[in-house]
């Protein structure tokens, strides 16, 4: 059986990692001890811990899959085991395998496991990357115990993993690191000497920018790192500093890392995330919350196109009656969006932002459609009443249509008793404004009206 060497790796064999590698693949973990962060994964008894212990020759270990943004541990809590474990440990990429590969792992485990009483464990990395065949192909492998599988995804699995495997693995969930965590790996890195071995030292001020600019990702972190370190290191010191180590300082960080890593996925968990948290934020009067992730959205590069619809909506459906010159001002900034684009369109729509989270809200207007809309579905909708219908075509005032029509405009009142709903609803209620706003003054008019049209 042939397969692609560059698919499949066998962990075992690897060589350590090269210094001309990447910091963050150096710094990497090499025991679950070691790791930093996740701790919530790592207690004793945890199913990674379980995985993690010798039990060469063993069986009962849980396949997992690993759910987090980038940066957060899945592939340095995959490596840790592997050279905790005294399983076989083999690594797939999503990206580059296919149904061949999986199966020959499947075969040379189960060879493994009768042959030698040898368990395999099976990392496949960015799962979400795989075809609902691909994964069916992992189905017997898992189901049997042939391996234990590993897998990683900064998808929402719920979205990107079929059914079958969720239900045979344990979904773990992993966090962005924490402040203190980053700032732990970052001293770390600065000593080690897989790291920079003590080469530079690194201002208080510095480790601060690089956790902030991090945005709980360690890859990004010691990235930042690496990258301000040889900056430093790459500069001209006087004589009488000869003898000190360089320094990194914020300057230097701020001219290596320009500016933080923002977690957002237009086709993924954070476009939903945040645009949720931006609507709510509104809904909530708060403006200074919803400025923020219309903040984050336009800087990730999301369509303003989008947030202008976002905002058109919301003024219908949360402001409404209680302002409605709110609808107003969404329709003038997704027209003035769609006219002068990005970077300026981001004026109308933090001014539509702001208008629509300050503005008294009501959702009677989306209350009452819906629940006329309810009623038109269960068929409570009843004939036109007779006085209400078109009397303009030939023949229709013989059939009573408009007979009976008072024209309100001949009421001084400007209002005139009259039955509009058919006789199945006459006494139905849909529109209920609130006392938020313009609606205050509609309510009272409107109480009023209905005293005069249903006569009460």
């Amino acid at each position: 059986m042939s397969v692609a060497i560059d698919t499949i790796v066998d962990v075992e064999s690897r060589a350590v990692p090269s210094h001309t590698a990447p910091m963050a693949v150096r710094m990497r973990p090499r025991t679950l001890d070691e790791v930093v962060g996740q701790q919530h994964l790592l207690r004793p008894g945890s199913p990674l811990r379980t995985l993690a212990a010798d039990s060469e020759g063993g069986g009962g270990a849980v396949s997992v899959i690993l759910w987090g943004p980038p940066g957060t541990g899945k592939t340095t809590l995959a490596q840790a085991i592997a050279h905790s474990s005294g399983r076989r440990f083999v690594e797939l990429s999503a990206v580059t395998a296919g149904i061949k590969d999986v199966r020959a792992v499947m075969e040379r485990a189960l060879d493994d496991r009768d042959l030698y009483d040898t368990s395999t464990v099976l990392f496949l990395d960015e799962i979400h990357r795989f075809t609902k065949a691909q994964q069916d192909a992992l189905l017997p492998g898992v189901e049997n115990g042939w391996v234990t599988l590993v897998a990683a995804t900064t998808e929402n699995p719920s979205f990107s993993v079929i059914s079958p495997l969720l239900s045979r693995s344990l979904l773990l969930t992993l966090e962005p690191l924490q402040h203190a965590d980053l700032r732990v790996l970052l001293e770390r890195a600065v000593e080690d000497p897989r790291g920079l071995s003590g080469a530079v030292e690194v201002d208080d001020e510095a480790f601060a920018a690089l956790v902030q600019l991090a945005s709980g990702d360690a890859r990004r972190a010691l990235t930042g790192l690496e990258a301000a370190a040889a900056s430093a290191l790459a500069m001209e010191r006087p004589e009488s500093e000869a003898g000190e180590r360089p320094r990194v300082t914020p300057e230097i960080v701020s001219v290596s890392v320009d500016r933080a890593l923002l977690r957002y996925d237009r086709d993924g968990d954070q476009h939903y995330d945040v645009i949720s948290a931006f609507i709510k934020s509104m809904r909530g009067s708060d403006p200074d919350a919803a400025i923020h992730y219309l903040a984050r959205m336009i800087e990730a590069g999301e369509d303003p196109r989008f947030i202008a619809r976002r905002l058109m909506v919301h003024a219908a459906e949360d402001v409404g009656m209680a302002d409605p010159q709110a609808l107003q001002v969404a329709v003038a900034a997704a027209e003035a969006t769609q006219l002068i684009g990005l970077p300026e369109a981001r004026i109308p729509l933090a001014e539509a932002t702001i208008y629509i989270a300050t503005a008294p809200k009501s959702n009677a207007v989306i209350t009452a459609i819906d629940a006329a809309i309810a009623d038109v579905k269960r068929g409570s909708f009843g004939l036109v009443p007779k006085h209400l219908r078109d009397a303009h075509y030939p023949g229709a005032k013989r059939m009573g249509h408009g007979k009976g029509y008072r024209y309100p405009h001949s009421d001084p009142r400007g209002v005139s008793q009259q039955q509009y709903l058919p006789d199945e609803l006459v006494d139905r209620v849909y529109y209920s404004p609130t006392q938020h706003g313009n609606e205050r003054e509609i309510a009272d008019r409107l109480e009023k009206i209905r005293r005069i049209t249903r006569g009460g």
